[in-house]
């Protein structure tokens, strides 16, 4: 197996981009070429070569990032602290998003660097060097802080000390944070495999395979640990819940089936899922936003829509950002579309963050951006770094004697992790 580039193809070179061996995984940041299709041919002979030249110009306006406009502010992000938190990150490669547990948040970059940091104010608790180049993390549960490696190793750290408690050999490279809970830590691996490890000594409790296509997105869906149910999504276009003691499966619903004549145009992977309650949320590269019930895993409602991030949940509204960077708000009772911001296409934006009255995504230029949660409108924006943003962001609420302090926390590409207070400003 070829290790460490971005993508994985058994059919050969696709579009220029680098491709991977293995199962065959196509990396998400590829701009797709459908919009180029879209570009009008129309000359007239003689002025042919100034038309072709007006032509390349307007398919280059339909991949480049669109530009930003301007907007009315009505809410300011403060920044509190700044933390380096290891090397920096390719896009193409970045998959270690930090997470939170108590008052620490934890963080991973590939070389193999692990740090805790308290929230309140950036100083770090802690750092530990691992000998293995990291690709999936950082999970956190059980008293544990996990990484995965490009190796297929899972690796147990003491989320206090950050003294190593286990390490666990897998099946392939892992791409998506592992998950904890209780006496169980689940990992879902690049070939298709579920790994239920014992969280004390890391032993394998059961493992779970499912059937994966010719060509996948590189990159998994992290499992969700629920009650005594584990919820994943699979690159088949499944959403499956499993027995997070036993590995049984409980039921498993086809979210899309993949259509087309290529192995491309049926790519139909399934993102992280999003719990509340009893329903599960999940949307596809190529397919559906759906809910399905988690007892049963019967569809409830479902919408053509394209997305390779894991959609957030906030007060009752979805929030979508698809293949081409519109970001959507849904009701998540039913489903229906409430608005669409197209302000951001092309931008490569990060999974979308649900706050309170608010919506954030950060995108490849560095820029965290603030959305209305009503009407989608830009009322915010801010400059992380220039190196770019590519992973998920995180939040955090305070209730203080001063009153409700809504964070927001970003781990830029140049490996920086910065917190920023959300403030709404009063005149507004």
């Amino acid at each position: 197996m070829i290790k460490n580039l971005p993508f994985v193809l058994c059919l050969g070179i696709l579009c220029s981009s680098l491709l991977l061996s293995g199962c065959s995984s196509l990396n998400p940041w590829t701009t797709k070429t459908s919009a180029l299709d879209e570009v009008a041919s129309l000359e007239d002979e003689a002025g042919a070569d100034d038309d072709e030249a007006d032509e390349e110009e307007d398919a280059e306006s339909l991949t480049e990032p669109k530009d930003l406009d301007d907007y009315d502010k009505s809410v300011r992000l403060r920044k509190q602290w700044r933390s380096s938190a290891g090397e920096e990150s390719n896009p193409i490669l970045a998959s270690l998003q930090p997470v939170i547990l108590g008052e620490h948040i934890y963080t991973a970059d590939f070389e193999g660097l692990v740090s805790a940091f308290t929230l309140a104010d950036g100083d770090r608790v802690w750092r530990v060097e691992l000998d293995s180049p990291l690709t999936g993390g950082v999970g956190a549960g059980a008293g544990l802080v996990l990484v995965g490696s490009s190796d297929g190793d899972v690796v147990a750290l003491a989320a206090d000390t950050g003294e190593e408690r286990w390490r666990a050999e897998l099946t392939s490279e892992v791409l998506a944070p592992p998950a904890a809970a209780a006496d169980i830590v689940v990992v879902q691996t690049q070939d298709g495999k579920v790994h239920g490890l014992a969280a004390t000594s890391g032993e394998l409790v059961w493992r779970y395979a499912s059937d994966i296509p010719v060509l996948t997105l590189r990159g998994t869906g992290a499992p969700v640990l629920v009650g005594k149910q584990v919820v994943l999504g699979f690159a088949s276009g499944k959403v499956v819940a499993l027995n997070s003691a036993s590995g049984e499966l409980l039921w498993e619903t086809k979210l899309v089936t993949g259509e087309g004549k290529t192995e491309l145009e049926r790519m139909v992977d399934v993102n992280t899922p999003v719990l509340a309650g009893d329903i599960v949320y999940a949307t596809s590269y190529q397919g559906k936003l759906g809910a399905i019930s988690r007892g049963a895993g019967r569809e409830l409602w479902a919408h053509k829509n394209s997305s390779y991030r894991a959609p957030s949940l906030g007060r009752g509204r979805l929030y979508v950002v698809d293949a081409e960077d519109k970001l959507f708000s849904f009701r998540a009772s039913g489903g229906r579309e409430v608005w669409v911001n197209e302000d951001l296409m092309r931008r490569k934006l990060t999974e979308p963050l649900a706050l309170n009255d608010h919506v954030a995504v950060a995108d490849i230029d560095g820029y965290l951006h603030i959305l209305s949660s009503d009407d989608g409108q830009i009322v915010g924006r801010t400059k992380v770094d220039g190196d770019g943003v590519s992973v998920a962001m995180l939040r955090h609420q305070n209730n203080s004697e001063e009153g409700r302090e809504e964070w927001i926390f970003v781990l830029d590409n140049s490996g920086d992790l910065t917190a920023y207070e959300l403030e709404v400003e009063a005149d507004k």
